[in-house]
């Protein structure tokens, strides 16, 4: 594609060397909100390559479809005949149907030059209250910057949403019954590395009176009248552990208490088996499959040209491996880039092992493109943009910028970075203000 031919938000992608986020306001802010939650380690230390200072230009009208395609699917698992087929094949938890939706739904697109493609759908994603936390140090570097950061909503704002989504699912489940304390849930959740968004999201939750807590399953108990941590009733979990399915012993008491309804947990294993099962993948790319669902015409046209092929990885082996470059290879209850394959980077003992698994395919779609000047030169970074969702409405948006085969936040100048929506004719596609440097290379 000549410069000529590429749109505003893809010139901009390959041109503006400017630094939007202040990097060390951020830092120091993010901080120090962790230090009130009891956090020492300074972030720059122990996360230098969390957030990105560059912004990544996504064009209007590509952000336009991906609203859509979050509707569509989200239209579609309302379906009766969709939920029928999906759920058959779950565990029997899945099919229990408490009345949310799930939080922060996680739509991973990369922009492709027809548009974007989704990747995949993660229930838990993370990173939400990182990038409402990182709005602040946001600054303006050009035009194109400027008049996008003028229609947005402030870190306030933002984080006002997501506590409301977190009420919502409390009123879905228990009308007008205040929402007192809320669990914030993973394994070992001082060794996971967007800890620091845990603490974030309980100061969000304890600025707004409800008292949270950052704890492990294990640490959870169950008693007649509810779930328990310590002398705590429960009221919501907001749940991050990847046993989607509650099947671990340690996960126990979460178990029961979604079994039995003793407290709201979200997101919940049904979001978990309708949305985020890779084996969904394959049914939202076949137009056929959707057709036999009762699917419209506009929604068949929107999902199969916006959801690459994907196929389970099954049948005659050596057929697999003869096309295995064109494929990325995913296990159905994966999440994030864990036991997932390039097929071009395969060796025949690994693509024998995954093929007595349980693995989807899915059609190999490059990641979009950022580039930048650095002192190394000129350095390109890969992208995808993730749209955190809920109940089908788009509510933050957000891009991670890396180095490699996957979104590790291990590359200098990469991590999470933030998205400008760029549309309209008077805007070409050149950066024109000053650089807000932050970044070293």
């Amino acid at each position: 594609m000549s410069a000529r031919d590429a749109s505003p938000a893809e010139a901009l992608n390959r041109t503006c060397d400017c630094g939007v986020v202040d990097l060390p306001a951020l830092q120091v802010a993010v901080e120090s909100q962790l230090a009130r939650e009891g956090a020492s380690a300074a972030l720059r230390d122990s996360h230098p390559h969390l957030f990105s200072d560059m912004p990544v230009f996504v064009d209007a009208a590509h952000v336009k479809r991906m609203e859509r395609v979050i509707e569509d699917i989200e239209q579609l698992v309302r379906s009766a005949r969709y939920r029928d087929s999906v759920l058959a094949a779950a565990p029997a938890i899945a099919r229990i149907d408490r009345g949310t939706s799930g939080v922060f739904m996680g739509f991973d697109f990369h922009i492709a030059r027809d548009g974007p493609q989704l990747i995949e759908i993660n229930t838990n994603a993370g990173g939400a209250f990182l990038n409402v936390a990182a709005r602040a140090a946001h600054r303006t570097c050009c035009d194109a910057a400027g008049d996008f950061m003028a229609t947005q909503p402030t870190e306030a704002q933002l984080g006002q949403r997501i506590v409301d989504m977190f009420e919502s699912e409390w009123r879905l489940a228990r009308g007008d019954e205040g929402l007192r304390s809320i669990a914030i849930v993973d394994e070992t959740p001082r060794e996971q590395y967007l800890y620091p968004e845990f603490l974030l999201a309980r100061r969000w939750f304890e600025s707004r009176g409800i008292r949270a807590f950052v704890i492990e399953p294990a640490q959870l108990r169950v008693e007649v009248d509810g779930l328990y941590f310590e002398a705590e009733r429960i009221d919501l979990v907001y749940n991050r552990l990847t046993d989607f399915y509650f099947d671990a012993p340690r996960n126990l008491a979460l178990r029961q208490a979604y079994e039995n309804d003793l407290a709201v947990i979200t997101p919940h294993p049904r979001a978990h088996a309708l949305f985020a099962d890779k084996r969904n993948l394959a049914i939202f790319s076949d137009a056929t499959r959707l057709r036999a669902l009762g699917a419209s015409h506009s929604m068949i046209e929107s999902l199969s040209t916006s959801v690459p092929t994907t196929r389970t990885a099954q049948g005659c082996e050596e057929t697999w491996w003869r096309d295995r470059k064109g494929w990325f290879f995913k296990p159905n209850g994966g999440f994030g880039s864990r036991g997932a394959y390039r097929g071009d980077k395969l060796t025949r003992r690994v693509f024998a092992e995954l093929m007595k698994g349980d693995y989807v395919a899915q059609k190999l779609v490059p990641p979009g493109e950022r580039s930048r000047t650095t002192a190394l030169g000129r350095e390109e970074f890969k992208v995808d943009v993730r749209c955190y969702a809920y109940a089908g409405r788009l509510q933050l948006m957000a891009a991670r910028l890396y180095q490699g085969q996957t979104t590790n936040f291990r590359t200098a100048g990469g991590g999470f970075a933030p998205v400008y929506i760029i549309g309209g004719p008077a805007e070409r596609g050149t950066c024109r203000g000053e650089p807000f440097r932050t970044t070293s290379a």
